[in-house]
């Protein structure tokens, strides 16, 4: 055989081998890129622009803490056939269960609220349109599109709004940074004992490893199974080691693409607002102007359109990981693969999630601040979720012999203690 002919064949087997690994990302990637919504966004705008490079650290520190949590709620769906809030509703008291959903609600009306006053406000930078036009026209049309269309159509769109992340890659690198005082941030942590730096901490690792995530998660696997076919949870429950194996690639995939994004997202603010003292970031406006005379307007534009993208993809996750959870703890059809006259209730909670965040925008909330605080709200109540996502993991009467390997369990005890850890740091330092 010529040369030509081997290098062909191997660009053809490398090609297939890259289409595959592709067509197996799904539920965690598409998690993973949610995670950077415009709560996400501005948080990390905000550590870079009042910090600079000195928070850069926090994406290698919350790398495997996230993908460990997010690996236990995809191996919990996969194996058990049921979303995280079915799978407490069976195993625990009502209390325990409607506890681990209120938190969720709370933080998920705040969230959504704030993404879309976020989307909103890029939108106004861009149009010169009031952002209040903007803030139903978008509540509209993402309730639109996951009542009108399947889980599969809703998929592939998701997998395509994943792109817009990009942009943050991309702004970074035209922000023009001090590579070598990037990587002092990165490898030698710096941290300052001060109620505004722990709170910033607190709102990163808060809109990383969010709440929402773990049940949006559960029940995307569970949503893959339903369109293999597998309508019943005996026709669902338990997963093979290739499941698994294909499972751990998507999830740490999308992971590792998160917490790229939020890196470069503090990056850019840090080499830009940081340095030219614009320390205090108070509106979306702000943010995302400063950048143009500093980083010049392709900067802008990325970073301004970015947002609304991943908005379109945040707020539907939000909001549908709420419909999930109230529908599993009532134990209510519900799935993005049904039809709404098949399943009005999930429906409703899902629309009800989208108009509660629009209202909060008519009290005239800073949506930034409203972002930030979203962000540290969620650190605060990631902890409790992540212990009983852990127990679960670990108890064979639930998982049977896929129970926690060791590293996970010691993962999510590491996680939970991480997540405490810092906002009783916070509330201590406070007002010192």
């Amino acid at each position: 055989m010529s040369r030509s002919a081997i290098r062909s064949a191997l660009n053809r087997v490398g090609s297939a081998r890259l289409r595959h690994f592709f067509h197996d990302l799904g539920p965690g990637l598409i998690t993973g890129a949610a995670d950077d919504d415009p709560s996400g966004i501005s948080t990390y705008s905000v550590a870079g622009a009042a910090f600079g490079y000195a928070q850069l650290w926090i994406a290698l520190v919350s790398f495997p803490l996230m993908a460990a949590v997010q690996l236990m709620c995809a191996r919990l769906g996969m194996v058990t056939g049921l979303g995280l809030a079915s799978v407490v509703r069976r195993r625990y008291s009502r209390a325990v269960l409607w506890g681990a959903c209120l938190l969720l609600l709370v933080a998920n009306t705040v969230n959504v609220g704030a993404d879309l006053g976020g989307m909103a406000e890029a939108m106004q930078m861009v149009s010169g349109i009031s952002s209040y036009f903007w803030l139903p026209l978008f509540a509209f049309l993402i309730v639109v599109l996951l009542v009108w269309l399947s889980y599969r159509h809703i998929a592939r769109i998701f997998k395509w709004l994943t792109l817009a992340l990009f942009a943050y890659v991309i702004t970074a690198f035209l922000a023009r940074p001090h590579w070598r005082e990037v990587l002092t941030g990165t490898f030698f942590p710096h941290i300052e004992w001060t109620a505004g730096y722990l709170a910033t901490v607190l709102g990163v690792l808060g809109t990383t490893i969010s709440p929402y995530l773990f049940f949006w998660q559960a029940a995307q696997e569970v949503e893959e199974e339903r369109s293999m076919g597998r309508k019943t949870v005996r026709a669902r429950r338990g997963a093979t080691d290739e499941e698994l194996r294909s499972a751990r690639t998507d999830v740490m995939t999308g992971m590792a693409f998160s917490n790229l994004v939020m890196y470069f997202i503090i990056l850019a603010t840090g080499a830009t607002l940081y340095v030219s003292g614009h320390r205090d970031i108070e509106t979306a406006r702000q943010a995302a102007e400063a950048l143009r005379p500093l980083a010049g307007p392709g900067a802008y534009w990325l970073f301004t359109l970015g947002l609304i993208g991943t908005g379109m993809l945040g707020v539907p996750v939000l909001a549908g990981s709420a419909a999930y959870a109230v529908a599993e703890a009532m134990h209510w059809r519900g799935s993005l693969e049904d039809r709404p006259r098949r399943a009005p209730k999930f429906y409703a909670v899902l629309a009800v999630a989208v108009l509660l965040g629009l209202v909060l925008n008519y009290l005239k909330l800073n949506a930034v601040r409203m972002l930030f605080w979203a962000a540290v709200l969620n650190g605060m109540l990631a902890a409790p979720l992540i212990i009983l996502v852990t127990l679960l993991c670990s108890d064979r009467s639930v998982m049977g012999a896929r129970v926690n390997p060791f590293i996970l369990t010691i993962l999510g005890w590491l996680t939970a203690a991480v997540m405490l850890a810092a906002t009783l740091m916070m509330f201590v330092t406070w007002g010192r």
